[in-house]
């Protein structure tokens, strides 16, 4: 076995650990792309591909264990596999992405989750604004693994650890949770399992399920359950903000622990959003624009950004994951956010509280 170690930090004590043992080492390190539509990423840069390049033509090696940065999303790392260089070479001309394993501490998951700490008050930022929470890294990393690793069960109690295991198959009902202490796992459950596909992982999240209708059974001997909201009536953005940052993290309608999914504006008809919410943290972004030139383009618009939600005629199509979820109170609450029958806006138009957005250079609110 080969192994990459991909690590931000000057000193590197996975290397360290590594060094000395059968496996080839080999390290490389993180730099910025823009990509083109202005979203900036995280990607390994072209050592990545020089390395497996050379590893493989080495003809030594039947697995390669690449160890990404505990501050990467594992989305971009995996399409490095799709990315060609300019001479057209891609890693998967080289190598299959067999297994993409996220590892999970049981002592601080929960705690990191509600914290909300921004990844630049650790000294993690990536690049100048970055704006990414530490809640924000948990989620991606738990939503898009194939394998996750719970470790350090030795330091929380049996009740701590179910609870956990339950709540991490909630979020990720296509992952597989291997319980471990010491980090100690079998092999056979983190190599060789053939099971990463990319189509497969974009459809892993609960809240994606949820919106395809495939609902996840309730785990109710640990309060965790899920609720989806639909509407097709847009918000008020005044009222929709009041709940936002008043209401969600009240504890009024249990813990909140995941929330996604597209929403409106009233005021904002042409563009659908995208709301994100992990444990303490929640943004919200604009998706996609909408040409209402055309005969059905609001739905298309929607659709084409969505392309989890089985009925794009929804302005509203909203997901949330908890413990002790109060459903039908949260449900009732979101449905008093929406604009009623009859109400008309003033002359400068709703009251909106949220940031404004520019998509395709139009900017909206």
């Amino acid at each position: 076995m080969a192994v990459i170690v991909n690590d931000m930090s000057e000193v590197n004590i996975d290397a360290a650990l590594v060094r000395g043992g059968e496996a080839a080492l080999s390290r490389t390190e993180e730099r910025l792309v823009e990509m083109t539509n202005g979203c900036i990423c995280c990607t390994l840069r072209d050592d990545l591909l020089e390395e497996v390049d050379r590893l493989a033509r080495e003809g030594r090696f039947d697995y390669l264990l690449i160890e990404s940065s505990g501050i990467s999303e594992p989305m971009p790392v995996a399409a490095t596999f799709a990315f060609a260089r300019d001479d057209g070479a891609t890693l998967g001309d080289l190598a299959r992405l067999d297994t993409m394993v996220t590892v999970v501490d049981a002592v601080n998951f929960l705690p990191e989750l509600a914290g909300g700490d921004e990844l630049a008050a650790r000294g993690l930022d990536q690049y100048e604004d970055d704006e990414r929470t530490v809640s924000d890294l948990l989620m991606d990393q738990v939503e898009f693994a194939d394998v996750i690793v719970l470790n350090k069960l030795d330091l929380v109690d049996a009740a701590t650890a179910e609870r956990l295991a339950a709540t991490l198959a909630r979020l990720n009902p296509a992952a597989r949770i291997v319980p471990v202490s010491h980090g100690r796992v079998r092999v056979a459950e983190v190599l060789g399992t053939g099971v990463f596909d990319l189509e497969r992982a974009q459809q892993a999240p609960g809240w994606v399920r949820e919106l395809n209708g495939d609902h996840v059974p309730e785990t109710e001997e640990y309060g965790i359950s899920s609720t989806v909201f639909r509407s097709a009536l847009p918000f008020h953005p005044a009222r929709l903000w009041t709940f936002v940052t008043e209401a969600l993290d009240s504890g009024d309608f249990g813990h909140v622990l995941r929330s996604k999914g597209f929403f409106t504006l009233a005021g904002r008809p042409r563009v659908v959003g995208l709301w994100s919410q992990a444990g303490s943290v929640a943004r919200f972004e604009p998706s996609a624009a909408r040409d209402d030139s055309a005969p059905g383009a609001e739905e298309a618009a929607f659709a084409s950004e969505a392309p989890y939600a089985q009925e794009a005629s929804y302005a509203q199509e909203l997901v949330f994951i908890g413990t002790g979820l109060r459903a039908e109170a949260l449900r009732s609450a979101l449905a008093g956010c929406l604009v009623r029958e009859g109400e008309v806006p003033s002359a400068a138009g709703f009251e909106d509280p949220f940031p404004a957005w520019e998509t395709h250079g139009v900017a909206c609110g």
